[in-house]
């Protein structure tokens, strides 16, 4: 637990460009949580960072921070290969984690990290914070109420432009790929939508590199019978297309932009009783996500984003990839 019962103190592995959105904007909200130190490859960058943002701390490495006994908790949004290790050394230091996504490079990395985690105290949060917006959890409530019928199909597609080639989201060598990046997302939502884990019947990508993808589809089939479709890509003809499409045998539930449904969002119900939209508050997902850590690590709360649903997402993702006749990504070394 924190030193004080009270507060969370984070430490951020790098100045990424996600960490204002994704943390240090919601804390500013938070009173459970202060984001107290950062550090980067470049310390001057780690510096200016820390000047604009109000962190007290800068260190000059991660390992640095990880030692440094003011930190409680890691917030780890460093390139997708260097997600486990740093995580893995984080809990090795008795620091709780909030990594962002994917999880790790592959299931199995995946499986070690789990294993680390059940060994300790700590609590470990992947960084889906769609799944903490109250949009998911109304989505599943109207799912589960029968509403919609039987399930019949998923399909989510996470679309957007990324045209800069350069940028490390298209590196193999760091885990990139428009699977690991749009795709976890699509992944988990059918995981989510679809009340439990699919098969991959079959796999088309576009590639940007031989081993890299910028596009995927697949088609996946779920253990209850009903199946899935996942779009998903960082430069395609879909140049933005994100959406979530629940079809039941008695009715459809459609939500557009579940990514960030702060910005914008539409949450359509459309049954033989008629067609209805439902609509949520503009506050953050990542606040939602912020809120649900801090209670985890302070009290003890269950986590809807640990490692045992990352084992399960990466599994998926991996299937995806040796189905497209793409390798697995590795770990950064």
């Amino acid at each position: 637990m924190p030193d004080s019962a009270a507060t969370v103190r984070i430490g951020a592995l790098g100045a990424a460009q996600i960490a204002p959105a994704a943390l240090i904007e919601p804390a500013k909200g938070n009173p459970e949580v202060v984001v107290t130190a950062v550090a980067a490859r470049d310390v001057s960058r780690a510096q200016a960072f820390a000047a604009k943002h109000g962190i007290a701390r800068v260190h000059k490495s991660y390992e640095a921070l990880l030692a440094d006994p003011k930190v409680d908790a890691v917030y780890n949004p460093l390139p997708n290969g260097l997600h486990g290790r740093w995580t893995r050394a984080a809990l090795e230091a008795g620091k709780h984690v909030l990594c962002e996504k994917p999880f790790t490079a592959n299931a199995a990395e995946a499986r070690e990290i789990t294993d680390l985690a059940a060994e300790s105290d700590r609590v470990v949060m992947e960084a889906f914070h769609y799944r903490y917006h109250p949009f998911a959890v109304r989505a599943e409530e109207i799912i589960a109420s029968g509403e919609l019928g039987t399930l019949q199909r998923v399909d989510v597609a996470f679309c957007f432009p990324l045209p800069k080639f350069s940028d490390i989201r298209y590196n193999f060598a760091l885990a990139g790929g428009a699977t690991m990046d749009a795709g976890c997302y699509a992944v988990h939502m059918l995981r989510t939508f679809g009340g439990s884990t699919p098969e991959v019947v079959s796999a088309q990508a576009k590639l940007h590199t031989p081993q890299v993808d910028r596009a995927m589809r697949a088609e996946l089939r779920f253990p209850e019978g009903h199946t899935g479709r996942l779009r998903c890509s960082m430069w395609s003809a879909d140049l933005l297309r994100i959406s979530v499409t629940v079809l039941g045998d008695r009715g459809e539930l459609r939500v557009i932009n579940p990514v960030l449904p702060q910005l914008f969002h539409r949450f359509t119900v459309r049954t033989d009783a008629g067609k209805r939209v439902e609509r949520f508050p503009r506050r953050a997902s990542y606040a939602y996500q912020l809120d649900a850590f801090a209670s985890a690590v302070l009290r003890g709360a269950p986590v809807q984003t640990g490692p045992l649903d990352a084992i399960e997402n990466m599994t998926v993702i991996d299937a995806i990839y040796r189905t497209a006749g793409l390798p697995v990504r590795e770990p950064s070394r």
